[in-house]
């Protein structure tokens, strides 16, 4: 108790230098935890946004050829139809499901009920697409097998077309008009809070029903395919493609003529760059408190040169080197620790206001700006440690005083 007393005194006897040098160390740990809470928030709310998509799967379409192949010219347009889809579903065992997508479909105004109008994107679907872009419902049902064998007439409004159009009224089992025709609405989505994959103002129905209202024969315009269990979206995307260029009369090498976007690859990518913006945020936060840890050693330095009489006279009475040593690197912890501990105590209150402000900043993904208690726990570790290290030159300085020299110091 005696000790620590003595260290406190210490501190507190140049009371404006200690808060100037404790400063550094309080600023850095606030800043390493705001930049860390914050950046850990952003990557939270952005994994939100794009949750749901399956990470297996792949989504393609139709290009225009670049080469010519088999008697077939370079330049060429094609369709991927129906038939392949039965095709794909037999040979590519590769894929656990594959779901054909007429897609995108939108006009001025072309949904009305009512007095109400609106413009909405038509997609024209079959069962599986429910699950592969995790469409929740919030009423009623989605399409089924009968829908598309039946070619019904029956719809599922997004979330925004639910709103707008019926304003929190039931709609499931009313008649809406999609152009110039009626459908029945069937289902109502519930509000997708996903940025990336935006379904709010989409309109389902049958594709088979899609392709006949609109002329579309058995044309499909895109392909959602989810692997099977143990198989990587890429091998089932090379699958599909052969497939693809095989029944077309399209070159194998042809790397143009299907478009294609790889989730598992697109996921891939985007943890490398959470991981690089971790680290980043972590380098800058750790260089600001190191800075502070500089400037409590430096003012360590300043404190053993001032007390050379009172570690001479301390050595010349028996103290062990031990003892100086404890001393020096006690002051330099305590100092260090309780600058640290209001710089976690600032964070996380400033961390706390950012969750309330950066919601009403327009364009901002959702954040939940924190830290978690291990984060907590090792901001504690690494707050000791720099007090440690902050005190080891001082402390070296000071065994390195002998006592003659420094009773005679002036």
């Amino acid at each position: 108790m005696d000790f620590l007393n003595e260290i406190w005194q210490t501190i507190a006897k140049n009371r404006s230098r200690s808060i100037l040098t404790g400063f550094g160390v309080f600023w850095g740990m606030m800043m390493l935890l705001l930049l860390v809470g914050v950046g850990t928030g952003f990557v939270n709310g952005i994994k939100m946004n794009i949750s749901g998509i399956s990470t297996n799967s792949c989504n393609m379409g139709t290009s225009i050829t670049s080469k010519p192949y088999q008697g077939m010219p370079e330049g060429r347009r094609w369709d991927i139809t129906t038939d392949d889809i039965d095709l794909l579903r037999k040979e590519v065992k590769e894929a656990e499901t594959i779901c054909p997508v007429s897609m995108p479909f939108a006009s001025t105004n072309n949904v009305r009920f009512g007095e109400k109008t609106g413009s909405y994107y038509l997609f024209g679907v079959t069962p599986d697409f429910l699950n592969m872009v995790s469409i929740k419902l919030m009423g009623g049902r989605y399409i089924n097998e009968v829908d598309i064998r039946e070619n019904r007439k029956v719809c599922v409004l997004g979330y925004k077309a639910y709103q707008q159009l019926f304003a929190g009224e039931n709609p499931v089992g009313k008649m809406i008009h999609i152009g110039s025709m009626q459908f029945r609405i069937v289902g109502v989505a519930d509000k997708d809070v996903r940025e990336a994959v935006q379904m709010d103002e989409v309109i389902t129905m049958p594709l088979s029903t899609f392709q006949r209202a609109y002329n579309r024969g058995k044309t499909v315009d895109e392909i959602y395919a989810c692997t099977a269990p143990g198989v990587k979206a890429k091998d089932m995307e090379t699958a599909i493609k052969t497939v693809l260029k095989r029944v077309h009369r399209i070159a194998p090498d042809d790397e143009r003529a299907i478009w294609s976007s790889n989730m598992e690859e697109i996921f891939m990518s985007i943890n490398y760059v959470f991981i690089g913006l971790q680290a980043l945020l972590w380098l800058i936060g750790l260089g600001t408190l190191i800075s502070g840890a500089v400037g409590v050693s430096n003012i360590m330095m300043v404190t053993v040169r001032e007390r050379t009489r009172e570690i001479g006279i301390r050595r010349a009475l028996g103290a062990s080197p031990w003892l100086i040593m404890r001393q020096v690197l006690a002051e330099s912890v305590l100092l260090t620790f309780i600058a640290g501990i209001l710089g976690i105590m600032a964070g996380v209150g400033l961390l706390n206001v950012a969750n309330k402000l950066l919601p009403a900043i327009p364009n901002i993904p959702e954040v939940d700006a924190q830290i978690s208690f291990g984060l907590a726990i090792g901001a504690l570790v690494i707050i000791v440690l720099v007090g440690v290290l902050a005190g080891l030159l001082p402390a070296t300085r000071a065994l390195a005083i002998k006592p003659i020299e420094a009773l005679s110091e002036e």
